[in-house]
């Protein structure tokens, strides 16, 4: 019978378009096994009394704050377009 784990890596190296040696395959299949082995010990571990979370700390957003600055006239905005009309960017016609 084939081995299981060496058939999931030959999958997985097919999807990403890796061409595997012999040695870096076996390499990857015992590395495969003890992620698996490692996820069946954490599988056992009772979480009946933990309260599902999306994140392990809190999330605080970090925003600084928001200052008026000077901005650029429209002429200097302009100043290195390629292309441009009436005070504004003049793009390619996209929709038809």
């Amino acid at each position: 019978m084939n081995n299981p784990k060496k058939i999931d890596v030959a999958y997985v190296a097919k999807l990403a378009r890796l061409a595997l040696s012999e040695s870096e395959a076996a390499r990857l299949e015992k590395q495969l096994s003890d992620i698996l082995e490692y996820i069946g010990q954490l599988n056992k571990v009772d979480t009946k009394s933990v309260e599902p979370t999306s994140h392990v700390l809190p999330i605080e957003n970090v925003y600084r704050d928001d200052l008026p600055k000077p901005s650029l006239t429209a002429d200097e905005a302009l100043k290195n377009a390629p292309r441009k009309e009436n005070g504004f960017f003049k793009v390619p016609k996209i929709i038809e």
